[in-house]
């Protein structure tokens, strides 16, 4: 892995994502609350060091956070960075940015899993929107990693219920599926839209 900076929202895909978005979008507040609250070299345990330098795996954390909130499929998280205004914001992309195949997102969560990183990565996130004051002592919060990964992986689960034949490449193994519902996005994603109130 060779650890990339946080990048800066391009010009372009800022003007174009402010106006679209004149009140703002949860992945737009992410980015502009948050700002670079991970980075590569947090990473470095589980990637090897030789290779061509990949996608970020800090972009790929602040993607699995925002899949999580939307209850979306691989497929769709990486259909919503490729096309998507906020979510080119939130990660910096150009607007011309073609993404990553859906896979790099069931890769990259098998990596977390397997070097014992996911509740670490979940703690930094807490930690950041605690100096933010969005979450802290008496809020309602979830602290445990494998409810965020047990409902995404569910969500990629061939036949996975949700009636639109979404059903993409299945989760690492690890943890169980079914961990967690929609209150819990709800608690994760309400640190964010915290701002709003």
């Amino acid at each position: 892995m060779q650890p990339h900076p946080w990048p800066e929202v391009p010009a372009e895909t800022a003007r174009v994502a402010r106006r679209a978005f004149r009140r703002g979008s949860l992945a737009i507040r992410a980015r502009d609350e948050l700002g670079a609250w991970c980075r590569d070299e947090a990473f470095s345990g589980v990637y090897g060091v030789r290779g061509a330098p990949g996608i970020s795996p800090a972009q790929l954390a602040m993607v699995t956070v925002l899949q999580f909130t939307e209850d979306l499929t691989d497929r769709q998280a990486a259909d919503a960075v490729r096309g998507r205004l906020d979510w080119k914001y939130c990660l910096g992309l150009a607007l011309e940015d073609e993404g990553f195949g859906f896979s790099v997102l069931s890769e990259f969560r098998s990596r977390l899993v397997a070097g014992a990183m996911e509740a670490a990565l979940l703690e930094v996130l807490l930690a950041r929107l605690g100096e933010l004051g969005l979450v802290g002592a008496g809020m309602r919060q979830r602290t445990d990693s494998t409810h965020v990964l047990g409902r995404v992986r569910e969500v990629n689960r061939p036949g996975a219920g949700r009636g639109d034949g979404a059903g993409g490449a299945g989760g690492a193994g690890g943890c169980g599926a079914g961990l967690a519902g929609r209150g819990d996005r709800r608690v994760l994603a309400g640190g964010l839209r915290a701002a709003d109130r």
